[in-house]
C-alpha cells in the first residue's frame, strides 16, 4: 500500500478543490444556462377515465433574466414547445420578477408578450404565480390585485385562470381545465402570507362530472386537495434547483422532498412537479445542478 504523506494529502485536497470548482462552474454556467430537457411522463389515472388521450406541455417558472433565461433563451423555450406539437400547452406561472425592466431583470410584460407566441390546437392557458404577486410592489401596499400580470394577461388575450375552470373537448370528449390562485400572494409577515387562492370557487366552475386538470402554482395544496381532479399541475420548487440521487436539500415547501420534484401518486391522486426553466436567487442559489431547465411533456389518457 502506497504510504499516506503530507504530499499525498495535498494531492487529495487539491483534486477535492477542482473537483469543486468544476461542479461550481457547471452548476453556474452550464446546467442552467445551456441544457434544455423536455421531460416526459406518459399517465392513465383512474380519474381520467372517459377522457380524452391529451398532449400536454408545461412550462414553470421562466424568470426571465440574463443570462439563464434572456430573451434569446426564452425563444429557444417556444420553439422547442412548438415542435413537440401538443394538444394544450400550459403556463404555470413566475414568469418574471420585475414590473419593469431592471438590468439584467426582464419584465413581466417583455416575457408574457413572447409566450403570445404559442399556439396549440386545444388553446395556451396560465395562471400566476408568487413573483407575479411579490414582485408587484402595487399590489402588495394595496393587499389585493388586479397585478401587471393580470393586466397584461387580459390585454394580450393570453386566458387566465383564476379559481376557475374553462370546459375543453377533443375528439368528442370533454374534460375540464382548472386553474388555483397563488397560494402565496400576499406578504403579511415574515414567512406569512395571504394567499388569493380559493378552492370553493374553483370547483363550483365546474358543472359536471367530465374528467378535471388543476393547474396550482405551489403544489403543496396537494396534501388536502378534493378528489375531483385527475391530475395536478405545478412548478414553484425549481426541484430545489440542486437534486442528487432524489434529494434536494433546499426545497421550497412546508412538506420539504415530498413535492419536490417529478411524478407523485398519493391516494389515487396525481402530481406533477415541474422542475421549471429559470433561477431565483432568494432563499435558493442561482444555479442548477442535477434539475435542468425543463419542458415537461404529457401524454394522458
Amino acid at each position: 500500500m502506497r504510504p499516506f504523506t503530507r504530499r499525498t494529502l495535498m494531492a487529495g485536497v487539491a483534486g477535492a478543490a477542482l473537483v469543486g470548482a468544476g461542479t461550481g462552474a457547471y452548476a453556474f454556467a452550464v446546467e442552467p444556462r445551456l441544457r434544455l430537457d423536455v421531460t416526459r411522463y406518459a399517465l392513465s389515472p383512474e380519474r381520467w377515465r372517459g377522457g380524452p388521450r391529451l398532449r400536454i406541455a408545461v412550462l414553470a417558472d421562466i424568470h426571465g433574466r440574463e443570462p439563464n433565461m434572456g430573451a434569446r433563451r426564452i425563444e429557444q423555450v417556444i420553439a422547442t414547445t412548438q415542435e413537440l406539437e401538443p394538444d394544450l400547452i400550459l403556463l404555470l406561472g413566475d414568469y418574471a420578477q420585475r414590473v419593469e425592466p431592471q438590468g439584467s431583470y426582464l419584465s413581466f410584460r417583455q416575457v408574457i408578450t413572447m409566450l403570445t407566441a404559442l399556439r396549440a390546437p386545444l388553446g395556451v392557458y396560465g395562471i400566476l404565480g408568487n413573483h407575479e404577486w411579490w414582485d408587484d410592489r402595487a399590489a402588495q401596499r394595496a393587499g389585493h390585485g388586479p397585478t401587471e400580470a393580470h393586466r397584461l394577461f387580459e390585454e394580450l388575450g393570453l386566458p387566465l385562470l383564476e379559481n376557475g375552470a374553462t370546459r375543453l373537448e377533443k375528439d368528442g370528449k370533454p374534460f375540464w381545465l382548472a386553474g388555483l390562485g397563488d397560494q402565496l400572494a400576499i406578504r403579511i409577515g415574515r414567512s406569512r402570507y395571504r394567499g388569493a387562492d380559493d378552492m370553493a370557487a374553483t370547483l363550483a366552475a365546474i358543472t359536471d362530472d367530465a374528467p378535471a386538470i388543476l393547474m396550482a402554482h405551489e403544489p403543496d395544496v396537494f396534501a388536502d386537495l378534493p378528489d375531483r381532479f385527475a391530475l395536478t399541475l405545478s412548478g414553484h420548487t425549481h426541484g430545489g434547483q440542486v437534486r442528487l440521487f432524489g434529494y434536494s436539500p433546499v426545497v421550497p415547501s412546508i412538506y420539504g422532498n415530498r413535492y419536490a420534484y417529478g411524478h407523485v401518486v398519493e391516494a389515487g391522486r396525481h402530481l406533477i412537479v415541474s422542475g421549471g426553466l429559470g433561477t431565483v436567487s432568494a432563499g435558493l442559489a442561482p444555479v442548477r445542478l442535477g434539475v435542468p431547465p425543463e419542458i415537461v411533456l404529457i401524454e394522458l389518457g
